[in-house]
């Protein structure tokens, strides 16, 4: 009589199964509470402390690890282990039924203690999930319930489960456990610093994602699209959507830059991101300023955007978008008047509330041909970096202040990236072009007359005078860059002969 071992925390679909495997012949080993729920529903089950000769201890931690279930489980054909499990009263176990316990469900919850995290670690279930598989020629193993139904069917046909289903089955097996460690060192390791004595990026990068939704398609509707996380029930970015159409894998890349850019401010912030680029990014004493502030860096542009803001989102802000379409708007909080007016009025607009800020241990990652880049997230200039004046004229106060505000608003600008900027607002930026000339000639452009007396921020060093030229035709004031190229005397010397005051930064802030 084969002989199928059960031992599963989701119970879905267990008795219909079992009774099918009676109904054929199998005779029932179980452990535990699914023993117990077979007994339940009638059903003849041999408990696996029968076989052991050994009870369940430490509260159930310790059951199925002896030598009757994992000799039964390991057994080939050949006669010698047929010999080994008679000698030891052992029979061969043709079935591992066996899910794992909860372990992604348990670190989503809100709240929860590092101890009830590691009480839900399966010991046990992995290791009869990783026995059964690898003996796949002669031993099913079954890990999801959604495959009950292949193997009645297989067996009521064939009276066999034949080797390709088995193969198939151990690799998801496989999977499932390798899935499971990984969700467990990617959460065990999440505040630990990374080991540093020869390199800040560990050896090996635990990424531990699940699929949390898909996607209608990716960034063409000929491509296929999910969005994963690091909590299987979490919405996308972690975050709730509250009202609106679902994401799509645009709106989540957009949302995710502008939430990046209104985060690295302390000042109350609204940025508007089109296409992964911000268009206009603004500080004010209100939201519903600091957008209009932000809206007037480019208009045209803002059409069919995202927009973040860092602080709660109030119904003036809401009454101040007007009649711009936006694709979706994140914010920290809506209050209810605003998100009533945005779900009434906006029923397209997706309105996601974020609350977890950009963590400067994050990784940033980015799939290449057969592997990953993976860099520590930019979040700024390191500590202890100054900027220094290098003309004859040195900044005034008003465009010092300007300066700083530019300078945080670059760093979120495709490179080429330059930013204008007057007081807490941009009034143009350009990037995303092979030349920074180039790029600063697009932000003057988008400035038009308001580039005069405005500042001017760029990510990088200026290899070539002429966009100093460039922005001292414009009318720009002052200007703040790394510097650091061969020809930073030529550049400052055309500062100097365009009366401009420029401030080097030492810190470079590319964003490919």
């Amino acid at each position: 009589m084969p002989r199928a071992l059960f031992s599963v925390y989701d119970k879905t679909g267990l008795v219909a199964f079992a009774e099918e495997l009676v109904g054929l012949g199998w005779d029932i080993v179980a452990s535990g509470g699914t023993g117990q729920a077979l007994k339940e529903a009638g059903l003849s089950v041999t408990a696996i402390e029968q076989l052991t000769g050994m009870p369940e201890m430490l509260n159930g931690r310790v059951k199925s690890l002896h030598p009757a279930i994992h000799a039964g489980i390991l057994a080939t054909d050949k006669a010698e282990d047929i010999e080994t499990l008679q000698q030891h009263g052992y029979a061969p176990i043709n079935m591992v039924v066996c899910n794992l316990y909860p372990f992604s469900e348990t670190i989503a919850r809100a709240g929860v203690s590092l101890q009830d995290a590691i009480e839900q670690i399966d010991i046990g279930g992995v290791t009869l999930l990783r026995a059964a598989a690898k003996n796949f020629f002669y031993v099913t193993v079954v890990c999801s319930p959604s495959d009950y139904t292949k193997i009645i069917a297989a067996l009521k046909t064939t009276g066999d489960i034949d080797i390709a289903i088995r193969r198939e089955l151990a690799v998801k097996a496989f999977a499932h456990t390798r899935d499971y460690d990984t969700t467990i060192h990617a959460f065990l390791s999440r505040d630990i610093p990374a080991d540093t004595s020869d390199h800040l990026l560990p050896e090996q990068l635990s990424i531990g994602l699940s699929r949390v939704e898909t996607l209608r398609y990716g960034e063409n509707p000929h491509q296929s699209a999910a969005y994963y996380g690091q909590n299987a029930s979490a919405q996308p970015l972690g975050g709730k959507l509250l009202s609106g159409k679902q994401l799509s894998y645009n709106n989540i890349l957009d949302i995710d830059a502008a939430w990046r850019t209104v985060g690295s401010f302390n000042e109350p912030t609204v940025c508007i991101v089109k296409h992964l680029t911000p268009t206009g990014i603004a500080t004010d004493n209100s939201m519903a300023a600091a957008f209009a502030k932000a809206l007037a860096s480019d208009s045209l542009s803002a059409f069919g955007g995202v927009i973040a803001a860092n602080r709660e989102i109030d119904l003036e802000f809401v009454e101040a978008l007007g009649a711009l379409f936006v694709e979706a708007i994140a914010a920290p909080a809506f209050t209810v008047p605003a998100q009533m007016a945005l779900t009434e009025k906006r029923k397209n607009c997706r309105v996601i509330q974020l609350t977890q800020s950009y963590r400067a241990n994050n990784f940033e990652m980015r799939s290449v041909h057969n592997g990953m880049l993976v860099q520590q997230l930019d979040t700024g200039d390191p500590e202890g970096s100054t900027f220094t004046p290098v003309t004859e004229r040195k900044p005034s106060q008003d465009e010092l202040e300007s300066l700083r505000f530019a300078w945080k608003a670059v760093q979120h600008v495709k490179s080429n990236a330059i930013v204008l900027a007057i007081h807490h607002a941009t009034v143009g930026i350009g990037g995303g072009l092979p030349s920074r000339v180039d790029a600063a000639q697009l932000a003057i452009t988008k400035a038009g007359e308001r580039a005069k007396g405005a500042v001017m921020a760029s990510d990088a060093f200026f290899p070539f005078a002429d966009s100093i030229e460039v922005a001292a035709e414009a009318g720009i004031t002052a200007i703040i860059q790394p510097g650091g190229s061969i020809r930073d005397k030529e550049v400052i010397d055309a500062a100097n002969d365009a009366h401009i005051a420029m401030l080097f930064t030492g810190t470079r802030h590319f964003r490919h």
